[in-house]
């Protein structure tokens, strides 16, 4: 996102500076020496130069409130604004959300010093991340966690999302994830009207020793959500993940249906999984699913596609709910927990503008 908000910038050249108060005092000349290489560095490079550009400047370093600095025009915040508004439409940020960062920067970039030396984009960056950051920055939900602390037994997970959105593979993937942190967990095949879908969950099952609990296509399927609980509290299993149908939020029946299930089996957690490159048909299906059923939580898929960013912020801003995890591929290890910090390093990385 950032190199094609950087790239808008350059070519409208908006972040020229003005009102420049007392100079900058130059530099004493050197006294003139023999060339002398620099010491050979010893042990392995710093982590920036390992992994991409560093860190932006703090605040610190970039504005002032002393007596030298240079000040941005407000004609010059206004086309950094117009300019910012563009680029975030274009990456499918939500006007809401657009709106937001826009009275940010606003608040944060008028009337400001900038420090002599430092390039007015630094601050613009800087008070972009900071934006992007506080958007992201919900209160997380460390499932392990809840789950171990929880008085209810079994934990009970629904998942909720269209047809495409990787629902499914997301479910299996979560199992694993739990799996590896020593939490057992069944699968309650919920999804009883798509073709292949059991099928499909069963495999995933057998792949993962993990049991998936189901019944005939076209069974109810609180039904089946009723009877993967009956066996996880038997058994004395911690988690059942119900799957249901991939169903449009506009879809008066398939929501209805949701609903039965909760009555059902009182799910402690609600997710909704989303595809990021839906962009903001992805945002408007989060915003219907929590108003019409209630969600705590959100996973989106396929964000190693996603060089665009927008759904990730304005799901976050739309619903006000934590993002929980984020697929990253297409194999079970391909799922991480959602971290602000990583998701701001990537969309300010440098690389091509989309």
């Amino acid at each position: 996102m950032w190199a094609a908000i950087k790239a808008r910038l350059r070519r409208s050249e908006p972040t020229e500076p003005s009102e420049t108060t007392t100079p900058a005092p130059a530099a004493p000349p050197r006294a003139s020496s023999p060339s002398v290489p620099p010491p050979k560095a010893s042990g392995p490079p710093a982590p920036e130069a390992r992994t991409g550009p560093p860190h932006p400047p703090a605040e610190s370093d970039v504005f002032t409130d002393g007596f030298l600095g240079r000040r941005l025009r407000d004609a010059t915040v206004d086309d950094v604004l117009d300019e910012l508004e563009i680029v975030l439409l274009q990456s499918d940020v939500a006007l809401p959300v657009v709106e937001r960062i826009q009275k940010d920067l606003r608040k944060e970039l008028t009337g400001r010093k900038i420090r002599w030396g430092v390039d007015a984009e630094d601050a613009i960056r800087q008070s972009l991340e900071r934006s992007v950051r506080s958007i992201l920055a919900r209160p997380g939900i460390d499932l392990p966690a809840v789950i171990r602390s929880s008085p209810a037994h079994p934990f009970v997970i629904l998942f909720l999302g269209v047809n495409g959105s990787g629902k499914t593979t997301t479910i299996a993937k979560i199992a694993g994830w739990l799996k590896e942190r020593g939490i057992s967990s069944v699968i309650a095949a919920g999804d009883t009207f798509r073709a292949g879908a059991i099928e499909q969950l069963l495999v995933h099952g057998e792949r993962l020793g993990i049991r998936v609990i189901r019944q005939q296509e076209g069974s109810d399927p609180a039904a089946v959500a009723f009877d993967a609980t009956a066996h996880a509290k038997a058994k004395g299993i911690q988690v059942v993940l119900v799957d249901t149908a991939g169903r449009q939020h506009t879809n008066e029946n398939l929501i209805a249906e949701a609903q039965k299930i909760r009555r059902v089996v009182s799910p402690q957690l609600t997710l909704f999984v989303g595809d990021a490159l839906s962009g903001n048909d992805a945002v408007e299906q989060a915003r219907m699913f929590n108003q019409s059923l209630g969600i705590d939580g959100l996973v989106l898929t396929k964000v190693d596609a996603d060089v665009k960013g927008g759904a990730a912020l304005s799901t976050v801003f739309v619903t006000q709910k934590p993002i929980v995890f984020v697929g990253t591929g297409q194999g079970y290890g391909d799922l991480a927990a959602f971290d602000a910090d990583w998701m701001v390093r990537r969309l300010f990385s440098e690389g091509a503008a989309a």
